[in-house]
């Protein structure tokens, strides 16, 4: 095999390697060897809901031929895969449908249902808030819709996010622990900083310590409306007439256990391999970088000036790899997601700094509702969209980096992973 000498070829190759490394068939078999080999259960349920659940069912039903399973789980549109036992049902992310809410209504009356010895295995991964959404009685699914959209909007992070699924919703916040009577194992793959199981997917097996106040506390800080449906609920929640989520302590959770299989580390070590057995030091920064996008980019563009300029703290070649959840307060119309944002914001504070080249994309394939997964950015990439007459800047103001990437033919473009442990950054000095 020929030795990658490219610096595109490079990023785009790091890239394929984090995502392979957090692949479900690299996760899920030795965590079933442990949990069934010679002792499998009367009946296994299986129920699960994110973007890698497709392919985590898929695991299962392989590496468990002889067992006696049955199950539902719940992918966003286009990331399924064929199952024989385990039915997969497609829904809309990150905004629910009408499909979501039908399947995420069969899921949890599945749940409620199980016996005591019955066994419970839930495969739970990134993107499961939207697909698990069932709504409280009295809003609907615009009024969900509506919410979700204004905060996703605003840039809150996905902790905010989370807390108002939580408590417009029947299904998460420890809710299906609360309603089954089975034990239950959580097999998570965590696209959130900290892998706080109550975080990913909103934590439908988790328990929850925020509340109806401050579900309401975030709409107020972030100056959004919300439909008076939804207000109303929270409000009757904060007065202690609605049930409150299940918090830590509740008896249900002795039922429950969680096992994080994998995380955004677990790309960027892959990642760091890749670029090792290829003479270029990796450095690993850390996975848990969240905040606005275009202000993350400042910080890195910072440090790849100190080193460039001053071989510190590192010296060329060296590949800078970061990953975790940034976010993006929508002010213009544009098209783009976080990762390309975070990319174009990189490019212009650089300008066109000799032998850097960039990657950035989320390991699910899809940045935030666009057809690619990424972009990638090269010295000479604000020249090249200049002479095309495209503005960097206004592209930047006008959240249009899809846009300006899609013009220079620098958008990553894989079509879904079935798996998600979030960002992926990479910026190579050669």
């Amino acid at each position: 095999m020929p030795t990658i000498q490219s610096p595109r070829d490079l990023l785009i190759g790091s890239f394929h390697a984090a995502v392979a490394a957090v692949q479900a068939d690299a996760l899920l078999p030795p965590h079933l060897t442990a949990l069934f080999s010679g002792r499998l259960p009367e009946h296994l349920l299986v129920v699960g809901a994110g973007k890698a659940a497709a392919a985590m069912a898929a695991c299962v039903e392989q590496h468990l031929p002889d067992a006696d399973l049955s199950g539902l789980v719940i992918t966003r549109h286009g990331h399924g895969m064929p199952t024989r036992r385990i039915e997969v049902v497609e829904a809309g992310h990150p905004l629910p449908d009408a499909a979501g809410l039908a399947a995420a209504q069969r899921l949890f009356d599945r749940v409620r249902t199980a016996k005591p010895e019955d066994q419970v295995l839930a495969l739970i991964s990134g993107g499961g808030s939207s697909l698990l959404s069932l709504p409280v009685a009295g809003v609907s699914l615009p009024d969900l819709q509506a919410v979700i959209h204004a905060l996703l909007n605003s840039g809150a992070p996905i902790a905010e996010i989370n807390t108002l699924r939580k408590h417009l919703s029947r299904t998460l916040g420890g809710r299906l622990a609360a309603s089954c009577a089975a034990p239950v194992t959580a097999l998570l793959i965590s696209d959130v900083t900290g892998d706080d199981p109550a975080v990913i997917a909103s934590g439908p097996f988790a328990p929850d310590a925020s509340t109806y106040a401050d579900a309401l506390a975030i709409l107020t800080r972030r100056r959004l409306a919300a439909p008076d449906a939804v207000l109303r609920h929270l409000a009757a929640g904060a007065a202690g007439a609605v049930e409150e989520t299940a918090k830590p302590g509740a008896a249900c959770f002795a039922r429950i256990e969680h096992r994080i299989l994998a995380n955004g580390r677990t790309a960027l070590l892959a990642a760091a391999d890749f670029f090792h057995s290829r003479g270029i030091r990796p450095v690993i920064l850390g996975d848990t970088f969240s905040g606005e996008a275009r202000e993350v980019a400042q910080a890195f563009a910072a440090l790849t000036r100190e080193i460039r300029q001053f071989n510190n703290p590192w010296s060329a070649p060296v590949v800078l790899l970061s990953g975790g959840e940034t976010s993006v307060h929508v002010a213009g119309k544009g098209r783009g997601g976080r990762n390309a944002e975070f990319l174009l914001a990189l490019g212009l504070a650089l300008k066109g700094m000799v032998d850097v080249h960039a990657l950035a994309a989320d390991t699910d394939g899809i940045d935030g509702t666009e057809d690619n997964a990424g972009a990638m950015i090269d010295p000479d990439s604000l020249a090249r969209a200049a002479s095309l007459g495209i503005d960097a800047d206004a592209c930047l103001a006008a959240n249009d980096a899809y846009s300006f990437f899609a013009s220079l033919d620098d958008l990553l473009i894989t079509g879904p992973t079935r798996t998600n442990v979030n960002d992926f950054r990479a910026i190579l000095l050669r």
